[in-house]
Protein backbone atom coordinates (compact mmCIF):
# COMPACT_ATOMS: atom_id res chain seq x y z
CA UNK A 1 0.00 0.00 0.00
CA UNK A 2 1.54 3.28 -1.17
CA UNK A 3 -0.09 6.59 -0.20
CA UNK A 4 0.59 10.14 -1.33
CA UNK A 5 -0.35 12.47 1.55
CA UNK A 6 -0.93 16.22 1.78
CA UNK A 7 -1.10 18.36 4.92
CA UNK A 8 -1.73 22.10 4.99
CA UNK A 9 -4.32 22.74 7.66
CA UNK A 10 -2.58 25.77 9.15
CA UNK A 11 0.87 27.20 8.39
CA UNK A 12 2.88 24.12 7.40
CA UNK A 13 2.83 22.76 3.86
CA UNK A 14 3.83 19.11 3.53
CA UNK A 15 3.76 16.23 1.07
CA UNK A 16 4.69 12.72 2.19
CA UNK A 17 4.91 9.25 0.72
CA UNK A 18 3.92 6.32 2.93
CA UNK A 19 4.61 2.74 1.88
CA UNK A 20 3.44 -0.22 3.96
CA UNK A 21 2.71 2.12 6.89
CA UNK A 22 6.25 3.55 6.89
CA UNK A 23 7.47 7.00 5.87
CA UNK A 24 9.47 6.83 2.65
CA UNK A 25 9.89 10.53 1.92
CA UNK A 26 8.55 13.88 3.05
CA UNK A 27 8.84 17.46 1.78
CA UNK A 28 7.89 20.16 4.27
CA UNK A 29 7.88 23.96 4.11
CA UNK A 30 7.29 26.12 7.17
CA UNK A 31 5.74 29.58 7.14
CA UNK A 32 7.06 30.59 10.57
CA UNK A 33 9.34 33.28 9.19
CA UNK A 34 6.41 34.89 7.35
CA UNK A 35 3.96 34.86 10.25
CA UNK A 36 6.56 35.81 12.86
CA UNK A 37 6.32 39.37 11.52
CA UNK A 38 2.69 39.47 12.74
CA UNK A 39 3.11 37.53 15.99
CA UNK A 40 0.79 34.76 14.79
CA UNK A 41 -0.74 33.05 11.77
CA UNK A 42 -2.51 35.30 9.26
CA UNK A 43 -5.06 33.02 7.51
CA UNK A 44 -5.06 34.83 4.15
CA UNK A 45 -1.27 34.77 3.92
CA UNK A 46 -1.20 31.09 4.98
CA UNK A 47 -3.58 30.00 2.21
CA UNK A 48 -1.71 31.99 -0.44
CA UNK A 49 1.58 30.42 0.64
CA UNK A 50 0.05 26.94 0.42
CA UNK A 51 -1.23 27.70 -3.07
CA UNK A 52 2.24 28.82 -4.11
CA UNK A 53 4.34 26.04 -2.62
CA UNK A 54 2.18 22.88 -2.60
CA UNK A 55 2.68 22.08 -6.32
CA UNK A 56 6.44 22.58 -5.88
CA UNK A 57 6.62 20.14 -2.97
CA UNK A 58 4.52 17.58 -4.84
CA UNK A 59 6.82 17.74 -7.86
CA UNK A 60 9.93 17.56 -5.71
CA UNK A 61 8.67 14.51 -3.78
CA UNK A 62 8.02 12.57 -6.98
CA UNK A 63 11.34 13.59 -8.54
CA UNK A 64 13.36 12.57 -5.48
CA UNK A 65 11.66 9.18 -5.17
CA UNK A 66 11.39 8.45 -8.88
CA UNK A 67 7.68 7.71 -8.51
CA UNK A 68 4.78 8.71 -10.74
CA UNK A 69 1.23 9.55 -9.74
CA UNK A 70 0.03 6.23 -11.14
CA UNK A 71 2.27 4.38 -8.66
CA UNK A 72 0.03 5.24 -5.69
CA UNK A 73 -2.89 3.31 -4.21
CA UNK A 74 -4.48 6.29 -2.47
CA UNK A 75 -4.26 10.08 -2.25
CA UNK A 76 -4.75 11.42 1.25
CA UNK A 77 -5.36 14.96 2.44
CA UNK A 78 -6.09 16.67 5.76
CA UNK A 79 -9.75 17.69 5.55
CA UNK A 80 -9.87 19.46 8.92
CA UNK A 81 -10.07 20.89 11.42
CA UNK A 82 -7.97 23.89 10.52
CA UNK A 83 -8.03 27.21 8.68
CA UNK A 84 -10.68 26.90 5.99
CA UNK A 85 -8.69 28.72 3.29
CA UNK A 86 -5.64 26.55 3.92
CA UNK A 87 -7.68 23.33 3.96
CA UNK A 88 -9.41 24.20 0.69
CA UNK A 89 -6.07 24.50 -1.10
CA UNK A 90 -5.03 20.99 -0.07
CA UNK A 91 -8.43 19.39 -0.65
CA UNK A 92 -8.75 20.93 -4.12
CA UNK A 93 -5.24 19.80 -5.05
CA UNK A 94 -5.89 16.24 -3.84
CA UNK A 95 -9.22 16.10 -5.68
CA UNK A 96 -7.49 17.16 -8.88
CA UNK A 97 -4.90 14.40 -8.54
CA UNK A 98 -7.61 11.84 -7.75
CA UNK A 99 -9.81 12.89 -10.68
CA UNK A 100 -6.90 12.84 -13.09
CA UNK A 101 -5.58 9.42 -12.04
CA UNK A 102 -8.80 7.76 -10.78
CA UNK A 103 -6.91 6.85 -7.61
CA UNK A 104 -9.08 6.69 -4.44
CA UNK A 105 -9.25 9.88 -2.36
CA UNK A 106 -9.12 9.79 1.46
CA UNK A 107 -9.91 12.82 3.62
CA UNK A 108 -8.24 12.56 7.02
CA UNK A 109 -9.19 14.00 10.39
CA UNK A 110 -6.14 16.09 11.29
CA UNK A 111 -6.59 15.51 15.04
CA UNK A 112 -6.89 11.75 14.74
CA UNK A 113 -3.80 11.74 12.53
CA UNK A 114 -1.85 13.52 15.28
CA UNK A 115 -2.99 10.95 17.82
CA UNK A 116 -1.85 8.00 15.71
CA UNK A 117 1.41 9.58 14.46
CA UNK A 118 3.43 7.45 16.88
CA UNK A 119 2.26 4.40 14.88
CA UNK A 120 4.79 5.30 12.21
CA UNK A 121 7.54 4.37 14.68
CA UNK A 122 6.01 1.87 17.10
CA UNK A 123 3.07 -0.47 17.49
CA UNK A 124 0.24 1.21 19.37
CA UNK A 125 -1.54 -0.87 22.01
CA UNK A 126 -5.34 -0.47 22.02
CA UNK A 127 -7.49 0.56 23.74
CA UNK A 128 -5.59 3.61 24.88
CA UNK A 129 -6.03 7.09 26.29
CA UNK A 130 -5.00 9.77 23.80
CA UNK A 131 -3.97 13.22 24.98
CA UNK A 132 -3.82 15.76 22.16
CA UNK A 133 -2.16 19.05 23.11
CA UNK A 134 -1.65 21.73 20.47
CA UNK A 135 -2.10 25.42 19.74
CA UNK A 136 -5.74 24.88 18.86
CA UNK A 137 -6.84 21.86 20.89
CA UNK A 138 -6.48 20.15 24.26
CA UNK A 139 -8.47 16.90 24.06
CA UNK A 140 -8.59 13.56 25.87
CA UNK A 141 -9.85 10.54 23.94
CA UNK A 142 -10.50 6.89 24.48
CA UNK A 143 -9.13 5.26 21.33
CA UNK A 144 -10.59 1.79 20.85
CA UNK A 145 -8.87 1.17 17.50
CA UNK A 146 -7.60 3.33 14.60
CA UNK A 147 -11.19 4.04 13.48
CA UNK A 148 -12.92 4.52 16.83
CA UNK A 149 -12.20 7.70 18.82
CA UNK A 150 -14.38 8.73 21.76
CA UNK A 151 -13.89 12.29 23.02
CA UNK A 152 -13.78 12.29 26.83
CA UNK A 153 -12.77 15.87 27.55
CA UNK A 154 -11.71 19.08 25.87
CA UNK A 155 -10.69 22.65 26.64
CA UNK A 156 -13.71 24.88 27.11
CA UNK A 157 -11.70 28.02 26.31
CA UNK A 158 -8.00 28.46 25.47
CA UNK A 159 -5.98 25.44 24.40
CA UNK A 160 -2.74 24.72 26.26
CA UNK A 161 -0.60 25.64 23.27
CA UNK A 162 -2.59 28.82 22.82
CA UNK A 163 -1.71 30.14 26.26
CA UNK A 164 1.97 29.35 25.68
CA UNK A 165 1.86 31.48 22.54
CA UNK A 166 -0.13 34.31 24.15
CA UNK A 167 2.06 34.49 27.23
CA UNK A 168 5.20 34.27 25.10
CA UNK A 169 3.89 37.11 22.97
CA UNK A 170 3.35 39.22 26.09
CA UNK A 171 7.01 38.61 26.97
CA UNK A 172 8.00 39.62 23.42
CA UNK A 173 9.22 36.16 22.46
CA UNK A 174 9.27 35.21 18.75
CA UNK A 175 6.41 33.21 17.26
CA UNK A 176 5.71 30.38 18.00
CA UNK A 177 6.49 31.15 21.64
CA UNK A 178 5.95 27.72 23.20
CA UNK A 179 9.31 26.56 21.91
CA UNK A 180 11.12 29.38 23.71
CA UNK A 181 9.18 29.03 26.95
CA UNK A 182 10.21 25.38 27.04
CA UNK A 183 13.79 26.29 26.17
CA UNK A 184 14.12 28.65 29.15
CA UNK A 185 12.29 26.23 31.46
CA UNK A 186 14.26 23.07 30.69
CA UNK A 187 17.08 23.45 33.22
CA UNK A 188 15.09 25.24 35.92
CA UNK A 189 13.86 23.69 39.15
CA UNK A 190 10.58 25.14 40.34
CA UNK A 191 10.94 25.91 44.04
CA UNK A 192 7.29 26.76 44.70
CA UNK A 193 4.00 26.84 42.78
CA UNK A 194 3.28 30.44 41.82
CA UNK A 195 0.44 29.73 39.36
CA UNK A 196 -2.86 27.93 40.10
CA UNK A 197 -3.82 24.45 38.99
CA UNK A 198 -6.77 25.74 37.04
CA UNK A 199 -10.05 23.84 36.67
CA UNK A 200 -9.01 20.63 38.42
CA UNK A 201 -11.27 20.81 41.50
CA UNK A 202 -14.15 19.15 39.71
CA UNK A 203 -15.11 15.67 38.53
CA UNK A 204 -14.88 16.10 34.75
CA UNK A 205 -12.22 15.62 32.10
CA UNK A 206 -12.50 19.05 30.50
CA UNK A 207 -9.81 21.73 30.63
CA UNK A 208 -9.92 25.48 31.18
CA UNK A 209 -6.70 27.42 30.80
CA UNK A 210 -8.07 30.96 30.68
CA UNK A 211 -7.72 31.38 34.46
CA UNK A 212 -4.13 30.22 34.35
CA UNK A 213 -3.42 32.61 31.47
CA UNK A 214 -4.88 35.50 33.47
CA UNK A 215 -2.83 34.59 36.55
CA UNK A 216 0.40 34.52 34.54
CA UNK A 217 -0.40 37.81 32.81
CA UNK A 218 -1.09 39.44 36.19
CA UNK A 219 2.18 38.10 37.56
CA UNK A 220 4.07 39.55 34.59
CA UNK A 221 2.29 42.90 35.08
CA UNK A 222 3.46 42.94 38.71
CA UNK A 223 7.00 42.05 37.62
CA UNK A 224 7.66 44.34 34.62
CA UNK A 225 11.35 43.43 34.70
CA UNK A 226 10.37 40.24 32.87
CA UNK A 227 9.07 42.19 29.90
CA UNK A 228 11.35 43.09 26.99
CA UNK A 229 10.69 46.39 25.25
CA UNK A 230 11.59 44.89 21.88
CA UNK A 231 10.96 41.58 20.18
CA UNK A 232 13.64 39.15 21.34
CA UNK A 233 15.53 37.14 18.76
CA UNK A 234 16.18 33.42 19.03
CA UNK A 235 19.86 34.20 19.63
CA UNK A 236 18.99 36.50 22.55
CA UNK A 237 16.79 33.83 24.13
CA UNK A 238 19.64 31.31 23.90
CA UNK A 239 21.91 33.85 25.61
CA UNK A 240 19.37 34.16 28.44
CA UNK A 241 19.18 30.37 28.73
CA UNK A 242 22.95 29.98 28.89
CA UNK A 243 23.53 32.92 31.23
CA UNK A 244 25.13 31.61 34.42
CA UNK A 245 25.18 34.98 36.15
CA UNK A 246 22.90 34.29 39.12
CA UNK A 247 22.77 38.00 39.97
CA UNK A 248 21.01 38.80 36.68
CA UNK A 249 17.51 39.30 38.08
CA UNK A 250 15.77 39.67 34.70
CA UNK A 251 17.12 36.37 33.38
CA UNK A 252 16.30 34.49 36.58
CA UNK A 253 12.78 35.94 36.59
CA UNK A 254 12.14 34.96 32.98
CA UNK A 255 13.38 31.42 33.53
CA UNK A 256 11.30 31.06 36.68
CA UNK A 257 8.11 32.23 34.96
CA UNK A 258 8.65 29.82 32.07
CA UNK A 259 9.47 26.89 34.33
CA UNK A 260 6.52 27.53 36.64
CA UNK A 261 4.15 27.80 33.67
CA UNK A 262 5.47 24.59 32.14
CA UNK A 263 5.18 22.66 35.40
CA UNK A 264 1.66 23.94 36.03
CA UNK A 265 0.36 23.00 32.57
CA UNK A 266 2.05 19.58 32.80
CA UNK A 267 0.45 18.91 36.18
CA UNK A 268 -3.03 19.94 34.99
CA UNK A 269 -2.74 17.61 32.00
CA UNK A 270 -1.51 14.75 34.20
CA UNK A 271 -4.36 15.17 36.71
CA UNK A 272 -6.97 14.87 33.96
CA UNK A 273 -5.29 11.94 32.20
CA UNK A 274 -4.97 10.02 35.46
CA UNK A 275 -8.66 10.70 36.11
CA UNK A 276 -9.45 9.26 32.66
CA UNK A 277 -7.36 6.16 33.42
CA UNK A 278 -9.37 5.50 36.56
CA UNK A 279 -12.70 5.83 34.73
CA UNK A 280 -12.00 3.90 31.55
CA UNK A 281 -11.77 0.11 31.63
CA UNK A 282 -9.15 -2.00 29.89
CA UNK A 283 -6.74 0.80 28.95
CA UNK A 284 -3.36 -0.56 27.87
CA UNK A 285 -1.42 2.57 26.98
CA UNK A 286 -1.28 6.36 26.77
CA UNK A 287 -0.60 8.43 23.66
CA UNK A 288 0.72 12.00 23.90
CA UNK A 289 0.38 13.91 20.62
CA UNK A 290 0.25 17.37 19.05
CA UNK A 291 2.67 20.27 18.81
CA UNK A 292 2.86 20.75 22.59
CA UNK A 293 3.84 17.07 22.93
CA UNK A 294 7.33 18.31 22.00
CA UNK A 295 7.48 20.14 25.33
CA UNK A 296 10.14 18.34 27.36
CA UNK A 297 8.54 18.86 30.78
CA UNK A 298 5.11 17.70 29.60
CA UNK A 299 6.66 14.63 27.96
CA UNK A 300 8.47 13.70 31.19
CA UNK A 301 5.36 14.26 33.33
CA UNK A 302 3.11 12.08 31.15
CA UNK A 303 5.84 9.42 30.92
CA UNK A 304 5.99 9.34 34.72
CA UNK A 305 2.21 9.12 34.92
CA UNK A 306 2.20 6.14 32.58
CA UNK A 307 4.95 4.40 34.57
CA UNK A 308 3.23 5.03 37.92
CA UNK A 309 0.00 3.54 36.56
CA UNK A 310 1.60 0.55 34.87
CA UNK A 311 0.73 1.70 31.34
CA UNK A 312 2.90 1.87 28.25
CA UNK A 313 3.51 5.29 26.72
CA UNK A 314 3.54 6.15 23.02
CA UNK A 315 5.44 9.35 22.26
CA UNK A 316 5.99 10.44 18.66
CA UNK A 317 9.44 11.77 17.82
CA UNK A 318 9.70 15.56 17.88
CA UNK A 319 9.36 15.97 14.11
CA UNK A 320 6.07 14.03 14.22
CA UNK A 321 4.60 16.29 16.92
CA UNK A 322 4.24 19.27 14.63
CA UNK A 323 1.92 19.31 11.61
CA UNK A 324 3.23 16.92 8.95
CA UNK A 325 1.98 14.87 6.02
CA UNK A 326 3.48 11.61 7.27
CA UNK A 327 0.78 11.27 9.93
CA UNK A 328 -1.92 11.99 7.32
CA UNK A 329 -0.54 9.26 5.08
CA UNK A 330 -0.23 6.75 7.92
CA UNK A 331 -3.85 6.91 9.05
CA UNK A 332 -4.99 7.01 5.40
CA UNK A 333 -3.06 3.80 4.76
CA UNK A 334 -4.94 2.09 7.61
CA UNK A 335 -8.26 3.42 6.32
CA UNK A 336 -7.62 2.34 2.74
CA UNK A 337 -6.59 -1.18 3.75
CA UNK A 338 -9.95 -1.42 5.49
CA UNK A 339 -11.68 -0.39 2.26
CA UNK A 340 -12.54 3.20 3.19
CA UNK A 341 -12.40 6.10 0.73
CA UNK A 342 -14.09 9.37 -0.28
CA UNK A 343 -15.45 10.54 -3.59
CA UNK A 344 -15.08 14.04 -5.04
CA UNK A 345 -17.84 15.35 -2.74
CA UNK A 346 -15.28 15.47 0.10
CA UNK A 347 -15.60 18.73 2.07
CA UNK A 348 -13.04 20.69 4.05
CA UNK A 349 -14.10 21.14 7.68
CA UNK A 350 -12.85 24.25 9.53
CA UNK A 351 -12.07 24.41 13.22
CA UNK A 352 -15.19 24.44 15.37
CA UNK A 353 -17.21 22.10 13.16
CA UNK A 354 -17.62 18.38 13.73
CA UNK A 355 -15.94 15.94 11.37
CA UNK A 356 -18.18 12.94 10.77
CA UNK A 357 -17.08 9.46 9.76
CA UNK A 358 -18.55 9.71 6.26
CA UNK A 359 -16.33 7.29 4.35
CA UNK A 360 -17.60 5.09 1.58
CA UNK A 361 -16.45 1.48 1.82
CA UNK A 362 -15.63 -1.31 -0.57
CA UNK A 363 -14.19 -4.78 -0.18
CA UNK A 364 -10.42 -4.93 -0.79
Amino acid sequence: MRVLAIENSCDETAVAIIENDKLIHQELASQIAVHNLFGGVVPEIASREHLRILPLLYTKALEKTGLKLEDFDAIAVARGPGLLGSLLVGVAFAKGLSFRSQIPLIGVNHLEAHLLAAGLEQEIEYPCIGLLVSGGHTHIYRIENPFNFKLLGRSIDDAAGEIFDKIGKSLNFPYPSGKYINLLAEDEIVQERIFPLAFVKNDNLDFSFSGLKTAVMQYIAKNPEAYSEKLLTEEEIYLIKNCENTSNFKNRLLKNICAALNETVAEILAIKVERALKREDGIKSIILAGGVAANSIIRKRIEKLAFDNGKNIHLPSLDLCTDNAAMIGYIASLLRKAGYYHDLHLDAVPRGQQIVFDYLQENI
